[in-house]
């Protein structure tokens, strides 16, 4: 298997979408690596679930696991997190999403990894080259009958902490992340719909991170489409990629600042994965995300950063981000 080229994996989008052939995409942060191919025709070991959408049995997990991280020291994380603040003191981003990876130890291979996790969106991608998995919590965009929707998520609390939900609804940092986010997000859907409404602000849901169990913020915004979006899948994609909510805002220099100041290539991290069944588009972000590179397993995680961040705070974001869902 491999990857079309940008200009190619939207063009083949496009025309599947024409088709309304079933299809799974996979689009990389950069929009440079694009997988998409008919359902019928999926090959090797990949696996999805959308929600309610599967291509795979369901497996319980009996035997013990072990799982340990290697986290970038704090110094370091606070480094890179410095030139963030410095560039938003200077006013080139307002939000930007910082994140790194994290050499992870496990005697469970990704494919059972996959098997055992708990999410909304998952996927198991695997090739010659490359392996990858991903467990999602956060949708990426929704079509159906004319309309799209999205749900960016931006705050985190531990759930056991008290008050843990008005915590996190009151705190003035993780607000201030979220109203941009919302607000670039609206902007997005604007360039490839209509009539754009938040349908729903901050509402929180719980989620299982590993031993724990996180509460994260989202909204819900929608727009109408155009009557022939079926047929420009791959047009809608390519002009709301990268995803607002893993990048941040002012879109375009954010991108550049984070390709200056992460030390490492995202790749299909924090890209985004769908289906389309031949009417209807779910798709989701690739966040919770595992890769292996040259037998070493890397954990890609990561957090909103504002004006108002406090490095130990975010730091500790970024480690309680680096679990498996069981």
């Amino acid at each position: 298997m491999s990857f079309y080229s940008q200009e190619e994996g939207f063009k083949t989008i496009n025309q599947l979408g024409k088709e309304r052939t079933p299809f799974l995409f996979i689009i990389s942060y950069d929009k440079t690596k694009i997988f998409a191919k008919p359902l019928a025709n999926l090959e090797g070991d990949i696996y999805y679930k959308f929600e309610d959408w599967r291509n795979y049995p369901v497996k319980k997990r009996e035997e013990p696991f072990t799982f340990s991280k290697n986290p970038i020291d704090f110094l370091a994380y606070k480094n890179s997190l410095d030139k963030v603040l410095e560039e938003i003191r200077s006013g080139n981003t307002y939000l930007l999403n910082l994140t790194f990876k994290t050499p992870i130890q496990t005697n469970l291979n990704l494919k059972e990894i996959f098997s055992y996790a708990r999410a909304k969106f998952k996927l198991h991608y695997k090739d010659a080259k490359d392996e990858f998995v991903c467990f999602s919590p956060e949708p990426f965009m929704r079509m159906e009958d004319g309309s799209i929707a999205t749900y960016p998520m931006k705050g985190t609390i531990d759930a056991t902490l008290p008050q843990a939900k008005e915590q996190i609804l009151a705190n003035k940092k993780e607000m201030a992340e979220h109203v941009m986010v919302v607000d670039l997000m609206r902007n997005d859907l604007g360039i490839v719909g209509s009539d754009v409404k938040v349908e729903k602000f901050r509402y929180v849901e719980k989620i299982k991170a590993g031993k724990k169990e996180l509460l994260q913020v989202s909204s819900k915004i929608t727009a109408r489409l155009p009557q022939d979006w079926q047929d420009n899948l791959g047009t809608i994609l390519s002009k709301l990629l990268p995803a607002g909510s893993i990048t941040g805002t002012p879109k375009r220099s954010t991108v550049n600042i984070i390709n200056d100041v992460e030390n490492f290539e995202r790749d299909f991290y924090t890209g985004v994965f769908g289906v389309f069944d031949g009417s209807s588009l779910c798709s989701g972000v690739m966040i919770r995300f595992i890769e292996k590179e040259n037998g070493q397993l890397y954990y890609k995680s990561g957090g909103g950063i504002t004006i108002d961040s406090n490095a130990e705070d975010e730091y500790n974001e970024l480690k309680d981000k680096i679990y498996f869902p069981f």
